[in-house]
């Protein structure tokens, strides 16, 4: 039997420095059978001329343009292009281990699961140096996720066939409310507790605007989800309990 079709979402914006060592990792992995949607987001540096180099000699790259709209619209113009049954999620700037997803995808087939996500580790922005190893819990609700952050994005595989429709929403988190969206049909994400992602820790990323990011994570809560103040207020308190934990250390 044929290998299913993997098909890779990445937004670029501003990402010429790394983007060429995001798509090494891709092509350096085990499993070669997957599409790679590099949506470059009118980004004002020559991202997209590093890519079309890429695409130039190898027909699973395709490079995609549009005028600036954030990383969700990017997003969703990816998935609008994607023909896989398989979605995975590969920022700009992170990088894959070669299993990664050759044994993700074998973990989701002997696992009948809808959606997966894996270990990582954390590196620094010129790559030299390694945190520790980032262990996942082995499954999430809805409920669960509402409290956590263990769901990196470039971790995260899909099985489309199952998941119902995938559409981005235009907000902050639009990774944290495609998931939450997808566990809230019902489905339950399993985690995969293998070292298989490298995140890029750089300084102006815009997840590291900390004061931002609680005021987002509090408005995903209300006006996303719909949550009660107290409903927020536990799952916040839960939120923020498991990013301490997940980020005390390098």
């Amino acid at each position: 039997m044929m290998a299913p079709l993997i098909s890779i979402i990445t937004p670029a914006y501003k990402a010429m420095a790394y983007i060429g060592e995001t798509i090494r990792s891709v092509q350096a992995q085990s499993f070669t059978r997957w599409e790679m949607l590099i949506v470059e987001d009118g980004s004002p540096d020559d991202t997209a001329a590093v890519v079309k180099e890429f695409a130039d000699t190898d027909p699973r790259i395709q490079l995609i343009r549009q005028a600036n709209a954030g990383p969700a619209m990017a997003r969703q113009k990816a998935l609008d292009h994607a023909r896989g049954r398989y979605i995975a999620f590969l920022d700009a700037d992170d990088l894959w281990l070669p299993e990664k997803l050759s044994r993700q995808l074998a973990f989701m087939q002997a696992h009948d699961a809808v959606i997966s996500f894996t270990a990582f580790r954390r590196i620094t922005a010129d790559g030299k140096g390694t945190g520790r190893l980032i262990h996942v819990p082995e499954r999430l609700g809805y409920h669960d996720l509402l409290g956590n952050t263990a769901i990196a994005t470039s971790t995260v595989l899909i099985d489309s066939s199952k998941s119902g429709p995938l559409a981005m929403t235009k907000t902050y988190y639009d990774d944290f409310v495609l998931w939450l969206g997808i566990l809230k049909r019902g489905h339950v994400a399993l985690g995969y507790d293998e070292d298989l992602m490298r995140y890029r820790v750089l300084e102006q990323s815009i997840s590291r605007n900390k004061w931002r990011s609680v005021r987002m994570v509090w408005k995903t809560y209300r006006d996303v989800e719909n949550l009660s103040i107290f409903r927020s207020a536990v799952a916040f308190g839960g939120y923020a309990w498991n990013a301490w934990w997940k980020y005390r250390g390098f």
